[in-house]
C-alpha cells in the first residue's frame, strides 16, 4: 500500500542534511506567516459569541458559528485543488486574505444596526476565504521545513493568538464591535506579507483539472489506509467539543461574571505554548497513538471542569481553559504531522484540506449546531437559571470524549516504535 520515508524519530532527532531549508531565515519568514495568522483569527473569532450576545444577538451565535463550519467544508478542498494545480498557495493566502479584511470591515455597523441575517451573511462570506489559508500555512511549511519543525514553526500561530487576545483585552474590546475592525486591519497586513513568502508553486501544475480534483477526490486514496480512516472519524468527533467549546466559551465565561474574557481565554492559548514544545519528546516517548489519544480525552475532563464551575467554583473554567494547549496540540498539530507523513506529495494541499474540512468543517459544524439548539432550549429560555442551565451543552463533548476514546484504543493499529507510512498514488490517480 505504501513505503517508509524515514522514522518519525528520525526526522525527529535529525539536526542536518536535510532537502528542504531550515535556515533561520525561512523560520523566521514562516513564523511570521504563522503568528499573523493566529492574529487574525484570535482577535475576533474568541468572543465573537460574547460580542453578539451583548448586543442583542444571542440567539444566532449557534448560526454564526454552524456558517463558519459550512464554510470550512465548502471552500478548503475547492481552493486546495487550486492550489495543487494552478496558483501557488503564498498567492492564493494573499488574495484570501485581502478579499477577507474587506468583508470583516463592514461587521460592525451590521452588528450595531442589529441585522442578525447581514451579519450571519458577512461572516459566511469572510469564512469562505478564510478556513482555506488554514491549510495553506500548513502546505507552506511543510513544503520549506521538515515535518519535524511543524510543532515549533506552530509556536508563533499560538503566540499571534495570545497577542490578538492581549490586546483585545488590554483595549476592552472583548464585548465590542471593535474586534472585527481589529481583525481586518490585520487581515490586511497579512495579505501584504503573505505575496512576500517563498514561493510554492503548486504540486501537481499541469496536469488536468477534473470535478474530482475540485472536491478532493484525488485524496480519496488516503482513506484505504485503515488508520487515516479512523482518524478522520476520531478527528471528527472531537471537533465537535471544539465547536461547542468556540461557540459558547466566551459566552459562558461571561454568565459566570468572569471579567476580562479575551485575556482569560489567552490563559489556553498560552499553554499551547508549553505543549508545543513537548510534541516531538512526547512523540519519541509513546508515539502517535497514545500522544493523540491523550489530546482526544483531554476535552471530556475541561467540559466537566465548566459543569462544576457553575455551582460556585469559576476558578474550575479558568482551569479548564488552561486546558486548551494539551487538547489542541495533542490533537490539531499531531493529526496535520502524520497527515503530511502519509499524504502524498501531489495531493498534499488536498490531504491538508481534508484535515482542515474535518475540524472546522463537519465536527464544527455538528458541535456548533448541537450545542446552539440545547442553548435555545435551555439558557435562552431560562435567563435567570444561572450558569447551571448550561450543564446540558457540556453534555454533548463530554459524550464525544468517552465515544472517541473507545474507537481510538481498539481500531487505530500503530506502535509506539512503528514507522507512518507514505501512501503511493494509483496509476488512475496520478
Amino acid at each position: 500500500m505504501g513505503q517508509t520515508t524515514g522514522s518519525f524519530e528520525q526526522a525527529i532527532d535529525a539536526q542536518g542534511g536535510k532537502e528542504k531549508n531550515a535556515s533561520v531565515i525561512m523560520f523566521a519568514r514562516l513564523g511570521t506567516m504563522m503568528l499573523l495568522e493566529g492574529f487574525v483569527w484570535g482577535s475576533w473569532f474568541a468572543t465573537l459569541g460574547l460580542v453578539l450576545a451583548t448586543h442583542q444577538l444571542p440567539t444566532i451565535i449557534g448560526y454564526a458559528y454552524s456558517l463558519a463550519a459550512v464554510a470550512a467544508i465548502v471552500s478548503p478542498l475547492f481552493l486546495g485543488a487550486i492550489g495543487d494545480r494552478f496558483m501557488a498557495s503564498q498567492k492564493l493566502l494573499g488574495i484570501a486574505h485581502l478579499l477577507g479584511a474587506v468583508l470583516m470591515l463592514f461587521v460592525p455597523s451590521a452588528v450595531l444596526a442589529g441585522a442578525g441575517w447581514l451579519v450571519l451573511l458577512l461572516i459566511f462570506a469572510y469564512m469562505l476565504l478564510f478556513q482555506p489559508t488554514c491549510g495553506l500555512i500548513n502546505q507552506i511549511a511543510f513544503r520549506h521545513l521538515d515535518a519535524s519543525f511543524f510543532p515549533y514553526i506552530r509556536l508563533p500561530l499560538t503566540i499571534g493568538w495570545i497577542g490578538s487576545g492581549l490586546f483585545v483585552g488590554y483595549l476592552n474590546l472583548s464585548a465590542s464591535t471593535g474586534i472585527f475592525t481589529v481583525a481586518g486591519c490585520a487581515s490586511i497586513l497579512f495579505a501584504v506579507y503573505a505575496f512576500t513568502l517563498p514561493a510554492t508553486p503548486p504540486a501537481a501544475k499541469g496536469n488536468k483539472l477534473s470535478f474530482g480534483d475540485l472536491i478532493g477526490a484525488r485524496a480519496f486514496v488516503l482513506f484505504q489506509d485503515r488508520n487515516f480512516a479512523i482518524l478522520f472519524v476520531c478527528v471528527f468527533l472531537t471537533s465537535t467539543s471544539l465547536g461547542v467549546y468556540n461557540t459558547f466559551g466566551s459566552a459562558y465565561l461571561g454568565a459566570l461574571g468572569i471579567q476580562n474574557v479575551a485575556g482569560v481565554l489567552a490563559i489556553g492559548v498560552t499553554s499551547e505554548l508549553l505543549f508545543i514544545s513537548t510534541i516531538p519528546f512526547v512523540l519519541k516517548r509513546i508515539g502517535v497513538k497514545w500522544a493523540m489519544l491523550l489530546g482526544m480525552g483531554m476535552w471530556g475532563l475541561r467540559f466537566t471542569l465548566f459543569i462544576a464551575a457553575a455551582h460556585g467554583h469559576a476558578s474550575l473554567a479558568i482551569a479548564s481553559v488552561a486546558l486548551h494547549g494539551i487538547c489542541n496540540d495533542f490533537f490539531l498539530i499531531i493529526s496535520a504531522m502524520y497527515v503530511d507523513r502519509i499524504a502524498p506529495e501531489k495531493v498534499s494541499a488536498q490531504a491538508q484540506s481534508w484535515l482542515i474540512l474535518d475540524i472546522n468543517g463537519f465536527g464544527a459544524l455538528i458541535g456548533s449546531f448541537a450545542a446552539g439548539q440545547i442553548f435555545g432550549a435551555t439558557v435562552a429560555v431560562m435567563p435567570d437559571a444561572g450558569p447551571a442551565a448550561w450543564t446540558p451543552i457540556w453534555l454533548v463533548p463530554i459524550g464525544s470524549a468517552v465515544i472517541t476514546a473507545v474507537l481510538w484504543i481498539s481500531l487505530f493499529r500503530l506502535s509506539v516504535k512503528e514507522e507512518p507510512k507514505r501512501l503511493v498514488l494509483p496509476e488512475s490517480a496520478q
